[in-house]
């Protein structure tokens, strides 16, 4: 299995995402082209960062008075990329990563961003930011893309506004509404690593965000470089990487607690509660408890970020008094996705959902029917839901098969 992994222990922008896709081997003609409509030029410079040979990328206008036309609207900046001919891969990519930082932009300051005049963000080189990383992107093929957590800085930053915190606001906006993982620091940095832009960037390509990395083997290694002399190396490290090709690990942790005095009905909706919550799985075993009295062991797995907020949830929904965090490193897990298959019972043509299961190599492991569809069905047509569900999964199973 083929990774692309990011490693930001010194944040991330645009530039520095660019310059170490470039490094690892990225064509670079592709990128100049690709800007080129936006009148810019792509200049790219080897710079040595504490003892770390990187890719400094740098946009420059080809046009006269650029620099005093750093102001731009929001329509403007959605309407030059729309209407830039590019491929539309490139334009679908660029416009969603804007529109990431344009939602945050509109949240932080309490303005339809339709009416947003950026600064910082509107400057040409945010487009070859934006236009570039996604030209680049297209340029690799790759299983995933994986992210360990992204250090943003600490102190303050100055801009449009004033003295902001690190991370920015638009920053923090953009992070919450991912599974990315950040963290405070290098605490030698007192500046911001990470921007509004290279968090957007992170949010739209970054596809599975883990606390350590799994074992890999690396085939390539590009640096991108940062505009700061920092006290350690400012670089984002970006390796090509082979990981198991048979399975997924998903790095989980597991919550255990002990109960006693909590009805059936709670013990239900503490599960539909805890699963609408973000929790992976839920499960609650009988158990007999200390004096002799029947009791329920809860059990749940979620993403390492979530333990604290579900542990939370579970004492206040059944009023344990304590939640332990289980020793468990990670989960093998197939590559899950969901598509609705359309069959004929009793003469009838209805759509139900199945899950499709397939290995790290794309090969088909398992299917199963929706439930909540195939219990719809069952009752419409007056039929056993056993039978709606082997007749869609054989039915999925030709289709996928065939």
């Amino acid at each position: 299995m083929k990774l692309l992994v990011f490693e930001p222990f010194s944040g991330a922008s645009g530039d520095m995402i660019i310059g170490s896709l470039l490094d690892l081997g990225i064509d670079e003609s592709k990128i100049k082209d690709a800007i080129s409509v936006f009148d810019l030029r792509l200049e790219v410079k080897e710079v040595e960062k504490r003892g770390i040979k990187a890719k400094k990328v740098q946009f420059v206008s080809n046009k006269r008075g650029a620099k005093e036309r750093s102001v731009k609207s929001y329509e403007e900046i959605v309407r030059m990329i729309a209407n830039s001919g590019l491929r539309r891969e490139i334009i679908d990519n660029s416009l969603s990563i804007f529109e990431k930082v344009a939602d945050a932009e509109s949240k932080v300051h309490g303005k339809p961003k339709q009416r947003l005049i950026f600064h910082e963000l509107g400057a040409m080189d945010t487009i070859g930011d934006l236009v570039g990383s996604s030209t680049a992107f297209l340029d690799i093929q790759v299983d995933c893309v994986i992210s360990t957590p992204i250090s943003v800085g600490d102190g303050f930053v100055e801009t449009e506004h004033g003295q902001l915190p690190v991370p920015a606001p638009a920053t923090v906006e953009i992070l919450k509404k991912t599974p990315l993982l950040y963290q405070t620091g290098p605490f030698l940095a007192v500046s911001e690593l990470l921007t509004p832009t290279g968090a957007a960037i992170f949010a739209h390509f970054v596809q599975r965000s883990v606390p350590f990395l799994p074992p890999l083997c690396v085939e390539e290694t590009g640096y991108g470089a940062g505009s700061r002399d920092l006290p350690m190396p400012n670089v984002l490290r970006t390796s090509l990487c082979e990981a198991d090709a048979y399975l997924l690990k998903d790095e989980v942790e597991v919550l255990e607690t002990n109960v006693d005095n909590v009805t059936g009905e709670v013990l239900g909706n503490l599960i539909e509660v805890l699963m609408a919550d973000g929790a992976k799985d839920v499960a609650i075993v009988p158990a007999q408890m200390k004096k002799g009295r029947s009791g329920h062991i809860i059990r749940v797995i979620t993403a390492p970020q979530d333990i604290s907020r579900i542990a939370h949830r579970i004492m206040a929904e059944t009023g344990s008094l304590g939640v332990r965090v289980m020793q468990v490193r990670h989960r093998f897990i197939a590559n899950r996705e969901q598509k609705k298959v359309k069959v004929r019972i009793k003469g009838v043509v209805r759509e139900i959902g199945v899950k499709i299961g397939r290995n790290a190599s794309g090969d088909l492991l398992n299917v199963a029917a929706e439930f909540e569809d195939a219990k719809r069905v069952a009752r419409e047509l007056s039929v056993p839901m056993k039978d709606v569900m082997i007749i869609v999964e054989e039915e999925a199973r030709k289709k996928l098969m065939g």
